[in-house]
C-alpha cells in the first residue's frame, strides 16, 4: 500500500471516529438539557418515619394546588412547641417557628430526627413535601414548580395560620438551602435564615464532579438553584453550617456564601461531619451554637 493511501485512510478514520465523538457528546448533551430533573431529583413517595417515633404530637397540613386542571395536593406537618416550665424555653419564646425545608432526595420522613432537634430547641416545627414528594401529588420536581410549592405554603403559614412573619425561622438543608435562599429574597420580613450542608449553584456543583466536567454545563443546565447571586441581597440574619467531610457538596461552597452574605452572619463548620450526619456529629454544640445566633439576632419578646 503507497504511504500517500495509507496516510489517507488514517485521516479518513480519524475524521469518522471525531464524527461519532462528537455526535454522542452532542446526544448527552441532549440527552441531560431534557432529562437533568431526573438527575438531581430523587423523590421517594413512601414515608417510614412520622413524628411518631419520637412520640411528638402532630398535625397533618393538606393544600390544594390553585389553577390547575388535575387536582393537586401539597402535604405537611405542623409539630406545636413542647411545653416548658415558666422561665426555662431556650428561646424565651413559645411563638418561635421553625419551617425545614428538605434536600433533593427521599421525602420529608427522612428528615424527622433533626426537626425533633429543633423541636427540642423550644420550636413549633413545620415542614412540606414538594409536589413529587411524599405525600405530596402532581408532577415530578422542577426548581421552578418547588418555588411555587413553597409559596403556596408560605400563604398558608401567614395567611391562614395567621403566623407573624417575625416568629418565622427558615431552615434549608442541601438543596433545601437553595430553596431557603429563593424564599428569604421573596420574603425578607422572616426573622432568621439557617442554610445547612448547601451549595453556591446548581452549575458549581455540577462542576465540581468529575464524569460531569467536560459536558457544557452553562448550555444545558435549566436547574440553576442560583444562591451564590441572591445570598448577598439578603436582609435578614444568616446562619451557615457545613462539614468538613461533606462529600457531596465541597464545604468551600458554604464558606463563599458566608463571605458574600450581609450582617449579622455567622459560620459553624464541624471537622469530621458528613452531608447527612451534621448535628449528630456536632452534638449539643449545634444546638448551642444556633440558640446562640438567635438569641444575639432576634429582638426579645
Amino acid at each position: 500500500m503507497e504511504k500517500n493511501t495509507l496516510f489517507s485512510l488514517v485521516q479518513q478514520f480519524l475524521v469518522i471516529v471525531g464524527a461519532i465523538i462528537a455526535i454522542a457528546y452532542l446526544a448527552i448533551s441532549i440527552f441531560l438539557f431534557f432529562r437533568q430533573r431526573k438527575f438531581i431529583f430523587f423523590p421517594t413517595s413512601n414515608i417510614e418515619k412520622t413524628p411518631e417515633i419520637f412520640n411528638l404530637p402532630y398535625q397533618d397540613i393538606w393544600l390544594k394546588v390553585p389553577a390547575k386542571n388535575n387536582p393537586e395536593t401539597i402535604h405537611g406537618w405542623w409539630i406545636p412547641a413542647p411545653t416548658f416550665p415558666p422561665g426555662t424555653n431556650p428561646l424565651n419564646s413559645a411563638d418561635l417557628v421553625l419551617l425545614y425545608l428538605h434536600g433533593n432526595a427521599y421525602n420529608m420522613g427522612a428528615n424527622v430526627e433533626v426537626m425533633h432537634r429543633y423541636h427540642r430547641m423550644g420550636f413549633n416545627v413545620v415542614s412540606l413535601d414538594y409536589r413529587g414528594y411524599g405525600r405530596s401529588t402532581g408532577d415530578f420536581p422542577s426548581e421552578r414548580q418547588i418555588y411555587e410549592d413553597v409559596e403556596i405554603f408560605w400563604d398558608y403559614l401567614i395567611n391562614q395560620r395567621g403566623i407573624n412573619p417575625g416568629n418565622l425561622v427558615v431552615y434549608g438543608h442541601s438543596l433545601g438551602g437553595a430553596i431557603a435562599i429563593e424564599l428569604a429574597m421573596r420574603h425578607p420580613e422572616f426573622a432568621a435564615l439557617i442554610v445547612q450542608s448547601s451549595f453556591t449553584s446548581m452549575k458549581e456543583e455540577v462542576k465540581s464532579i468529575a464524569q460531569y466536567k467536560l459536558l457544557p454545563i452553562n448550555l444545558i443546565l435549566n436547574q440553576p438553584f442560583d444562591s451564590i447571586n441572591k445570598v448577598y441581597k439578603l436582609k435578614m440574619p444568616v446562619f451557615f453550617t457545613h462539614g468538613t467531610d461533606d462529600e457531596l457538596i465541597p464545604t468551600y461552597m458554604s464558606r463563599k456564601l458566608f463571605e458574600l452574605a450581609p450582617e449579622p452572619k455567622e459560620l459553624f463548620i464541624v471537622p469530621g461531619a458528613e452531608h447527612n450526619n451534621l448535628s449528630a456529629v456536632a452534638g449539643d454544640e449545634y444546638s448551642c451554637r444556633i440558640l446562640a445566633f438567635l438569641e444575639k439576632v432576634l429582638p426579645r419578646q
